[in-house]
Formats: structure tokens, sequence, C-alpha cells
């Protein structure tokens, strides 16, 4: 014990207000990054989701790429993908094969002048029934 009584009530005060303003940024920048950057690889697994879908479906081998890109259209249509241009989506038939190829590339605003570019660039090689 010490003279008054309290012994080590000094020593167990807490975090520093630095402390917690550190801890209060890192929280808030990693918050920011889940809400901005969240929503972009939602809509990529959609993507990815809408296009695996066609594996298998009938008739695929024999639909040239206008209908298969239609086709994907239609999915994302009704998945609710927006701002995504069909432009990135590269369809080519490979005898039996239809091959899809998709890479396109997102710019979000971060803050002020900071901005995130996320790349994706997926392929695939699917067959008809």
């Amino acid at each position: 014990m010490t003279r008054d009584g309290l012994s080590g009530i000094n020593k167990h005060r807490g975090a520093s207000t630095i402390t917690m303003l550190i801890m209060v940024l890192f929280f808030g920048g990693l918050l920011t990054l889940a809400i901005k950057l969240g929503p972009i690889y939602v809509d990529d697994i959609t993507i990815q989701e809408a296009i695996e879908s066609l594996d298998g479906a009938e008739g695929l081998s024999n639909m040239g790429p206008a209908r298969v890109m239609d086709l994907i259209n239609r999915r994302l249509s009704v998945n609710n993908v927006r701002g995504f241009n069909p432009q990135n989506i590269e369809v080519q038939k490979n005898g039996e094969f239809v091959i899809i190829k998709v890479e396109y590339e997102i710019r979000t605003e971060m803050f002020y002048n900071v901005d995130a570019v996320v790349s994706f660039n997926h392929e695939y090689e699917m067959k008809g029934k």
C-alpha cells in the first residue's frame, strides 16, 4: 500500500486521447472501405453467377455470340446490376465450346481526391446440352 491507501490507481487510467483518436480514425477508415468497395465486389459476384449459370444451358453450343450476350444482359438486368458496361464481355465460339471473357475495372471516389480502382478479369469455357 502507498501512503494515501490507493495502491496503483494512477497506473490504470485507460487509453489516452491520442490513442482513442487513432483507433477512431483506423476503424472509420475500415468502415469507409467496406461501404465504398463492398457493393463493387457484390456486383462482381452477381456478374460471375449470371455467367456461370449459362453453363450447361439448353442449346448454348448452337447459339451465336450475339444470342449469348443477350442472355447475359437479361440475367444482369434481372439481378439489378447497374453501371456495368456489357461491352466488357467478349463472347467467342470455339467449336461446341463458348468462351466468355470478362475484363473491367471500376473507379470509385474514397474521399477528396483519393480514388480506388478495382479491376476484375474472369474467363469461362462452357458447353451447352
